[in-house]
């Protein structure tokens, strides 16, 4: 009973991941009215699912078992108890924030869910050194990061336009956005995919290739049911944009996202994705600063609220 738990559990993860996830690639889309709702999603959700096929293909070999990201003992992080209280406390944490139309990180809500259970198992033994890495850093530098290139890559090509006076190809720019929109759904369906799937390769009753495909299927379901409330806030609360300022914000948050799956680096797409969307706003100066707070608190208590639901849940499950 506890594995079939952890596997509807995991769905649950993946399906509130889609719903606060899938949108967030195409966005600036919708924000520029570059297509409609109905079309962005669409186009979100087939190239999410595409990204997550191909880690189906080229990525199983390297998913590890979850191991609680360093945060705290392999012997523990791997138990299925701890498995289900993580599961059910980061899609809850998810699936709140979605609800409320903010737009959170599903990494962050695993860290958070992971050092709850972790508190209440090792107590304060928890690697707080990791928590930093995988945390603090990235809610420090992400925002700032994209945010000053988003303004900078607008202003730049605002200025070029000016300066050299170019007639500018509305088609051309619109079929860029559309790639630039899709390479970021595909970039996060190949990554989340085999983080989610990592939490029940301790059930053998399938492959991984099954288990990625049916996590893949619950991030698209909660993408096209469950995206509408985080669709408005990216697309329209934080700031109005055009084709350019759309086109700008993606191609940070594209660029931002190759480079840190290359290095390494600890930025999430979300963070990226709205910070770059603030970034082109502060030029245009139509921001709006409460909407923009709210987010940023959002992503503040995100751990703090995943890790107490993760800690009340891991010492029901012990009985």
């Amino acid at each position: 009973m506890l594995l079939i738990g952890l596997f509807l559990a995991t769905l649950f993860l993946a399906y509130s991941n889609g719903a606060n996830d899938n949108f967030k690639g195409v966005a600036t889309l919708f924000g520029s009215r570059t297509c409609s709702y109905q079309t962005a999603i669409l186009w979100s959700t087939f190239t999410t699912f595409a990204g997550a096929v191909a880690a189906t293909f080229l990525a199983s070999t390297s998913i590890q078992n979850f191991s609680g990201k360093g945060l705290v003992p392999n012997a523990i992080a791997n138990a299925p108890e701890f498995h289900l209280a993580v599961a059910i406390a980061a899609g809850i944490t998810v699936l709140i924030a979605t609800l409320m139309g903010f737009p959170i990180s599903t990494t962050h809500s695993l860290i958070g869910a992971i050092v709850g259970a972790g508190l209440i198992a090792i107590g304060l033994k928890v690697n707080f050194a990791a928590l930093v890495a995988s945390f603090v850093l990235p809610l420090l530098f992400s925002p700032i990061i994209a945010t000053l290139l988003g303004a900078l890559i607008y202003s730049l090509s605002t200025y070029i336009n000016y300066k050299y006076n170019l007639i500018i190809n509305q088609k051309m720019i619109d079929t860029c956005h559309f790639i630039s929109a899709g390479i970021i759904s595909f970039a996060r369906g190949f990554n989340y995919t085999p983080k989610i799937v990592s939490l029940i390769l301790i059930i053998e009753y399938f492959s991984i290739q099954g288990a990625m495909i049916t996590v893949a299927i619950a991030m698209a379901l909660g993408g096209l049911l469950n995206s509408q409330k985080v669709a408005i806030t990216m697309s329209e609360k934080i700031t109005l944009i055009n084709h350019t300022q759309g086109l700008s914000a993606n191609i940070v948050t594209g660029v931002l996202i190759i480079i840190a799956s290359q290095f390494g680096l600890p930025l999430y797409i979300t963070h990226l994705s709205v910070s770059s969307i603030f970034g082109v706003g502060l030029i245009g100066k139509k921001f709006n600063l409460r909407v923009s707070y709210q987010i940023l608190m959002s992503w503040i208590l995100t751990l703090p609220i995943a890790a107490v639901i993760s800690g009340i849940t891991y010492r029901l499950l012990q009985g």
